[in-house]
């Protein structure tokens, strides 16, 4: 051990010290950073304080809790550990917890996806546990892509490591087939019954321009698929779960391993996901040799108290609070809120800081339409984007104030002036990753001091209508056409959000629409669409729809001509120009629009930013999200959307500060958010431009009439953002 090594455990020391003593905060990255900027071989040295090896588990949901419940499951079964139990699960954070932990036999560690590659080259641990991969944090993380080919690397770079993995997930099983480890598959042989959410993170095979099918589906893209074009399928299942049970009481199911002896496991968690956690823990406990019976004791007497799954009794009313920080994950939360027939208050949470991901376009890829018809229910949103969070439970139609975990109990008092019943209703707190410590220490806060009865009363807001509708619209008139091209494959950043919010702007003006998706390989009648969108895809799928497009591309030139209108966002809008960008190779486009999209040239940096830009399509800024590594150019005169006004954001690219284009009735944008959700004046020029063909195409002599709406919640959040921006 060298001066280096020497030098970075006595910073590791002293800064932990300082933390812990003098500035009484926590000490679980900061100790970590200093010792490996030092060192930068630290993990290497510090290995040997786990004198049996160590265990590594990552994945997109559930890292924490797994990796907790098996830190409990070692040390019910006598090994003593170090862990990072709070959840720092960058390099630094695994560092601080070896400097600071005596020696033990093992080391339990989670680790960020993207962060294996410079975690296990060091440790060379002897198992790594991958749980599962959704999309999460795209301006951070990348395509999911990215992170496979990652993991892969991590795992070639020590080839000991026996790899555990999640067999029902095809990104899982992608990275097993390729990673030059052995591997230990783990899935569930039965189907739970779940209903299924509308966006899946693997629609594609893993292997070859297939699309993947489904012989039962669980959530997400978890279940027992296969290609019909090439081999791929779920692999032979080592550690089966069968005989499930979902229940309010929990989960409980029996596990065949690959000797076929059978275990009986439960969780009193009753949900879908603890479900996978349990048997993935399991399977893990066999290969390092943990006895069942210690991991079903720890799974039993599992309380977690760091915010996931915590569960309270406040004034009365029992409160669970959890985390939430990607579409699959929220989904699944509000499976346990819908499981409560009960009327109820629900408080959700949603912060854009960097450990977030400034983008927040992925919230309108939750389902939250699925509590609108629930009794008796009562939404605060919260969080630094409140505001886009009420626009998004607005368009599902839910009505939200907006507030803090407080306001949620100050809710279900003045609800309970009117009705005592309400004294202890459930309160449900739901945040991503920065949000939940704030609510998590404000819940601990007010039951160590017994309540918030004091807490002022708040009454609901009264529901309003939202437009007086169209008289000009009567029943049984043709309806709004809107085709939505390939939702399968081009919905990366929620962009079908879009959709969601032009069919309900017509509804709420009393105008008949429908909208009809039109799915890979399906044909599309564009004669009969009124107006066409199109989004952006990872770079697989947008080359295979790219495919399908091309074989389209007189019927869409035809369309846009005839002064069609069409929305392309990102990918979509790329594809409308003379040539567009697939990773690192120019191909042919639609040419609909004089314009092309180049490489970077010299920077390889994506252009990834929250923007605002001044359009002729509307009397306010537009605000946007933009994440994108071509940068484009028009053609001489062909207009952008609109020019960028903030300091932040570029737009088309490095050079002329023009966002998007528009042409004829076509708008492309590079803007995520989605676009239309805070900027409801370019929705209703497009819906207006509808009306007109929609007129032409039946032969009438005026197009129906926008009614205003109330658009206050929109144009606060565009507010909202664009003082932020400026």
């Amino acid at each position: 051990m060298g001066l280096r090594y020497t030098l970075a455990k006595s910073a590791g020391a002293v800064s932990t010290w300082g933390l812990r003593h003098v500035a009484h905060r926590p000490a679980a990255n900061l100790p970590g950073k200093i010792a490996l900027a030092i060192d930068p071989a630290l993990l290497d040295e510090l290995r040997g304080k786990c004198s049996a090896g160590s265990v590594i588990t990552v994945g997109t949901n559930g890292k924490t809790s797994t990796n907790n419940l098996l830190a409990d499951a070692f040390e019910a079964a006598g090994r003593t550990i170090i862990c990072n139990r709070t959840g720092a699960n960058l390099a630094a954070g695994i560092a601080s917890a070896l400097l600071q932990q005596p020696r033990a036999q093992w080391g339990v560690f989670e680790c960020d996806e993207l962060w294996l590659a410079h975690v296990l080259p060091h440790l060379r641990s002897n198992y790594v546990l991958l749980l599962n991969l959704f999309r999460d944090q795209l301006d951070r993380c990348g395509e999911i892509d990215r992170i496979q080919t990652s993991i892969i690397g991590a795992l070639a770079s020590s080839p000991d490591t026996v790899l555990v993995y999640n067999a029902d997930d095809p990104l899982c099983a992608r990275i097993a087939g390729e990673a030059p480890n052995r591997a230990i598959a783990f899935g569930l042989s039965e189907s739970m019954g779940l209903p299924q959410n509308t966006v899946a993170d693997a629609q594609m095979c893993q292997k070859c321009d297939g699309m993947i099918r489904y012989r039962f589906r669980q959530y997400g893209q978890l279940g027992d698929y296969y290609c019909e074009q090439c081999d791929f399928a779920r692999p032979t299942l080592d550690y089966a779960g069968a005989d499930l049970r979902l229940s309010a009481a929990g989960v409980a199911m029996n596990v065949t391993g690959p000797d076929g002896a059978v275990q009986a496991l439960s969780t009193p968690q009753a949900t879908p996901y603890a479900a996978y956690n349990v048997l993935a823990a399991f399977a893990l406990c066999q290969q390092a040799g943990v006895p069942a019976a210690d991991l079903q004791r720890a799974v039993s007497a599992f309380n977690p108290r760091n915010g996931r799954l915590q569960r309270y009794t406040i004034d009365g009313h029992p409160v669970l609070l959890n985390l939430a920080k990607n579409p699959t994950g929220f989904n699944q939360n509000l499976k346990i809120v819908e499981a409560d027939a009960d009327p109820k208050v629900v408080a959700f949470f949603i912060n854009d800081n960097v450990a977030d991901g400034r983008d927040i376009s992925w919230i309108w890829d939750i389902d939250f339409e699925e509590l609108a018809g629930q009794r008796d229910l009562h939404v605060i949103a919260g969080g630094s984007r409140a505001n886009d969070l009420q626009v998004r439970l607005k368009y599902a139609g839910i009505q939200a104030a907006i507030g803090d975990v407080a306001d949620a109990f100050a809710l279900a008092r003045g609800l309970a002036a009117d009705d005592p019943a309400w004294g202890d209703r459930g309160i449900y707190a739901i945040a991503n990753y920065t949000a939940l410590p704030p609510v998590h220490e404000a819940l601990n806060a007010m039951e160590a001091a017994g309540g918030v009865s004091n807490a002022a009363p708040k009454a609901p807001a009264a529901p309003r209508a939202q437009g007086a509708g169209d008289p000009l619209c009567a029943d049984g008139e043709a309806p709004v056409v809107i085709a939505h091209l390939m939702p399968d494959l081009l919905n990366l950043y929620g962009d079908g959000g879009n959709v969601r919010v032009l069919e309900q702007r017509l509804r709420w003006r009393g105008i008949p629409v429908e909208v009809r998706p039109i799915p890979y390989g399906a044909a599309a009648d564009l004669n009969a669409a009124d107006l066409v969108f199109m989004g952006g895809g990872p770079d697989r799928e947008q080359k295979l729809a790219s495919e399908q497009l091309l074989a389209m591309r007189d019927d869409l030139a035809a369309y846009v001509e005839a002064d069609g209108p069409l929305l392309a966002i990102c990918g979509g809008y790329q594809i409308l120009g003379n040539q567009w960008l697939w990773g690192d190779e120019l191909v042919e486009g639609l040419g609909i629009i004089d314009m092309e999209t180049r490489r970077p040239g010299t920077s390889a940096d994506r252009l990834i930013d929250n923007m605002v830009l001044q359009s002729p399509l509307a009397t306010h800024p537009v605000v946007g999200y933009e994440n994108h590594a071509g940068r484009t150019y028009l053609g001489a005169g062909v207009e952008g959307f609109g020019r960028i006004v903030s300091s932040c954001g570029h737009g088309n690219n490095d050079d002329d500060r023009v966002e998007g284009a528009r042409y004829k009735n076509v708008v492309g944008t590079y803007s995520h958010g989605p676009l239309l959700s805070k900027n409801p004046e370019v929705a209703d020029w497009l819906l207006a431009r509808a009306l007109e063909r929609r007129a032409a195409r039946l032969g009438q002599e005026a197009p129906a009439t926008l009614a205003p709406l109330r658009d206050d919640e929109e144009l606060a959040a565009n507010a909202h953002m664009v003082k932020r921006l400026s």
